[in-house]
């Protein structure tokens, strides 16, 4: 079959953006998330049976279980209610700590609702960490406890490698520990310091992000470009 060039150059236009159309369905579903507000979250009250809120979706259905569980039985022996969110995003100029502090003053507005509540809140994107105490719980849970249970237990496996699950499940059997008046068992040491006040990536986290999608999009543009002519030579030759 012979065709001509204008028919060749036609057929080679709609193959090249066939391809980038595909590029771009690729490409979309990676595009950055908009950031957790907290009235993306669901409204908690003292009292309710609402513990684990997974809005960064990296929790696996056991984890969940195993918080909630636990969450529970602390309910019940001391009053005391935990409860753990994860968010996706924190909005520019927020940090986790000053979101879970609004959350925290969202779900329990007056002193009574907040004295025996704990907050775990994690940004999946900085994977920072906070724990908000109320006054009453604080009486076992002190803030410096509670800050080492965000800066230290938490990220020891976050830092390993993203262990979400594993992260939550320390968290989880140090506040059980303490809030069950079994002492505490103490935090792992950590070989780096984090800044939980940072709601962006490093320089170094932005460059193996920007290096990682330059080179799928070289990879996709060619091809984009070297598929429509094999395909063309092998339907049209």
């Amino acid at each position: 079959m012979i065709l001509s060039l204008s028919t060749v150059r036609s057929h080679l236009v709609t193959m090249f953006v066939s391809g980038m159309i595909a590029i771009c369905a690729v490409l979309l579903p990676v595009s950055p998330v908009l950031a957790t507000s907290v009235y993306d979250l669901p409204i908690v009250s003292a009292g309710d049976d609402t513990w684990t809120i997974d809005d960064g979706n990296v929790l696996s259905r056991i984890t969940e279980t195993s918080l909630t569980s636990a969450s529970q039985e602390l309910q019940a022996k001391t009053g005391v209610e935990v409860r753990y969110v994860t968010i996706r995003r924190l909005d520019y100029g927020e940090t986790i700590n000053s979101f879970a502090d609004t959350l925290f003053q969202s779900w329990f507005a007056t002193p009574e609702a907040q004295a025996n509540q704990v907050l775990v809140a994690l940004d999946t994107v900085t994977n920072n960490a906070a724990v908000k105490v109320g006054d009453r719980a604080r009486d076992l849970l002190t803030s410096d406890i509670a800050d080492s249970i965000a800066s230290a237990t938490m990220m020891a496996p976050l830092i390993e490698g993203d262990k979400y699950n594993q992260a939550f499940g320390d968290a989880k059997e140090r506040l059980v520990a303490i809030i069950s008046g079994q002492g505490d068992p103490g935090a792992p040491s950590l070989t780096q310091d984090i800044d939980i006040d940072r709601n962006f990536a490093t320089a170094e986290e932005t460059e193996a992000s920007r290096s990682n999608t330059t080179t799928i999009v070289i990879v996709l543009l060619v091809l984009a470009t070297v598929i429509p002519m094999v395909t063309y030579y092998v339907l049209y030759q």
